[in-house]
C-alpha cells in the first residue's frame, strides 16, 4: 500500500521528496512529474542515514549515477540499456520500454558545461589506439563532481550489437567555476565482440563514440565518428579491457 500512501501525500499539494530504500527498481512514471525530488538509495548500509541526511539537507552535493534504469511503467521491463535496436520503442511491440530514468542518470545541485577537444582521427586501424579528450567546466555556484561517460555505438556488425555500450567513464570533481580536461585512451579492443564464427573479433567499419551524461540518446553531449580500418582481427584474453582515463587541470586564461 505504499503507492497509495505516496498518492495521498502528493494530493495534499505539499512538496514531497521520495527516498527509495529498495533492492530493486520501482516503476515511478505515475508519480515522477509531481515529486519535488527523488533519491534512489537502494540498501545504503549502516551509514545510510547520515549519507541521506547530507544529500537531503544540501550539505553534500550528490554525484551518484544509476547502475540500472528506472522503468516508467511495469511493461518497460526486462530491457536494460544494452538492448539491441529492436529493444527500443518501435512498431514491433505495443509496450514502450523507454525508461523514466536511464542507466547512468544522476542529478547535481550545480551545473556543468562540456567542450569537445580536438585532434580525434577519422580512421584507426583495428589494432590501434588514440586519445579522446574534452573539457568540463562547473558553471554553477557550488562545488560538485560530474561523471563523464563514454559509450560506443556500432551501427553495422556481423552480429547484433547493443544500441550503446559503456566503455569508459571518469568522475571529475570541480570547484565552482573550475575547468578540467578529461582524457580517454581508446583502444580498438574495447569494441570487440563475439562474431558469427564464435570468435571474439575487432571488425573494421564505422563507429560512434558518444560522450554522454547517461545512456539515453538525448543525453549525448558530443559524438566522435571513427572508422576502423584494416583486416578483421581476432583477440583473446590479452586484449585491452579498460579505457584508461586521466583528469588534468586547465590553466586559467591570461
Amino acid at each position: 500500500r505504499q503507492a497509495a500512501l505516496l498518492e495521498a501525500l502528493l494530493e495534499t499539494g505539499t512538496p514531497v521528496v521520495l527516498v527509495l530504500l529498495t533492492g530493486r527498481t520501482y516503476a515511478l512514471g505515475a508519480h515522477a512529474d509531481r515529486l519535488a525530488g527523488c533519491v534512489q538509495a537502494f540498501f545504503p548500509g549502516e551509514e545510510g542515514g547520515p549519507a541521506l541526511a547530507g544529500i537531503l539537507s544540501g550539505r553534500v552535493n550528490p554525484s551518484g549515477r544509476l547502475p540500472v534504469g528506472i522503468p516508467d511503467g511495469p511493461g518497460g521491463q526486462p530491457w536494460t540499456y544494452l538492448q539491441p535496436p529492436l529493444g527500443l520503442a518501435n512498431g514491433v511491440s505495443n509496450l514502450d520500454p523507454t525508461p523514466l530514468h536511464p542507466f547512468g542518470h544522476g542529478l547535481s545541485y550545480t551545473s556543468f558545461a562540456w567542450e569537445p577537444g580536438t585532434g580525434a582521427p577519422d580512421e584507426l586501424p583495428t589494432d590501434g589506439e588514440t586519445d579522446l579528450d574534452l573539457t568540463v567546466t562547473n558553471t554553477g555556484d557550488r562545488d560538485g563532481a560530474e561523471v563523464v561517460q563514454l559509450y560506443v555505438h556500432d551501427p553495422v556488425a556481423q552480429t547484433t550489437r547493443p544500441q550503446a555500450r559503456l566503455i569508459g567513464y571518469a568522475r571529475v570533481p570541480l570547484t565552482a567555476g573550475e575547468s578540467r580536461r578529461v582524457r580517454f585512451r581508446f583502444h580498438a579492443d574495447l569494441v570487440s565482440f563475439t562474431g558469427a564464427r564464435g570468435h571474439r573479433i575487432v571488425e573494421p567499419g564505422d563507429l560512434e563514440l558518444r560522450f554522454a551524461t547517461s545512456s539515453a540518446p538525448a543525453d549525448v553531449r558530443h559524438t566522435v565518428r571513427l572508422r576502423l580500418t584494416g583486416p578483421e582481427r581476432t583477440v583473446d584474453h590479452r586484449r585491452t579491457l579498460v579505457c584508461a582515463t586521466s583528469v588534468e587541470p586547465v590553466p586559467a586564461a591570461g
